[in-house]
């Protein structure tokens, strides 16, 4: 960046991508870098620079807090299915006059041999169960397990970071694990656990592929979470490369 006056910059993180991009800028003298987290893990990763864990108060208290600390630009670099904040995020760059980029990883794309079945919600995906499988691998994350609850003829394997809670399905085994996982690993799980059907969101992540390939491999089928939609007219890069180089642009 052009050397000068410090310039802050605001990235809404809690993935890989924006820990990678918090990382590299940090390291630039010129900058301010703080990251926002939801605080929904209970242990994250920190990225580098300054963290901020919690809620802004909705888009009014967002656009007040860029205000506030003087952002120079705001970077939306959180889960795909994190959509609320997303769109709270669009509404207070607008109010706030701040440059806004959404980093917005690639989406999976089904290949020759897969199985995939698009559904547009988590329920949606437990209506489509029944006729696919009695053992579910389901790696939705620990939130919206309720929308499983009622099929208790169904036994699910269920992993999360955390610890899910209530509602739930009643037969269910927990696997507390983070990415990223192996072929060999998702393979294994597969097989121990007798899988016959994958649940997943298309987060898109690299970090958690392997599970599609393993699934693929043994010729399971795969229920897919579509993502919900994004904020229109927001400038997107697909990686933290990309977002650098909006940055530059941006600040001149």
């Amino acid at each position: 960046m052009n050397a000068g006056a410090e310039r802050h910059i605001l990235i809404l993180g809690g993935t890989t991508e924006a820990r990678r991009l918090a990382e590299e800028l940090a390291a630039d003298p010129v900058l301010r870098v703080t990251s926002s987290l939801a605080g929904r893990v209970a242990a994250p990763r920190l990225p580098a620079g300054e963290v901020r864990i919690g809620g802004f108060g909705g888009p009014e208290g967002l656009a007040h807090w860029l205000r506030e600390q003087q952002v120079a630009a705001l970077i939306d670099a959180t889960h795909p299915f994190a959509g609320t904040i997303s769109f709270n995020a669009a509404r207070a760059a607008a109010a706030a006059g701040v440059p806004l980029l959404a980093v917005r990883r690639p989406g999976w794309v089904a290949g020759p041999g897969d199985d995939w079945r698009d559904v547009a919600s988590l329920a949606d995906a437990a209506r489509a169960l029944p006729a696919l499988g009695e053992r579910v691998f389901l790696t939705t994350g620990r939130m919206g397990l309720g929308a499983f609850a009622h099929l208790e003829d169904k036994w699910f394997l269920v992993r999360s970071v955390d610890a899910p809670e209530p509602p739930a399905p009643p037969r269910m085994e927990v696997l507390l694990d983070r990415g990223p996982f192996t072929l060999e690993g998702e393979r294994e799980l597969l097989r121990r656990h007798a899988i016959d059907v994958l649940v997943t969101k298309d987060s898109g992540a690299a970090a958690t592929a392997a599970k599609l390939t393993a699934a693929r491999e043994v010729g399971i089928p795969v229920v897919v979470v579509c993502r919900p939609p994004a904020p229109e007219g927001v400038p997107e890069a697909g990686d933290p490369a990309g977002a650098v180089a909006w940055l530059r642009r941006a600040l001149g």
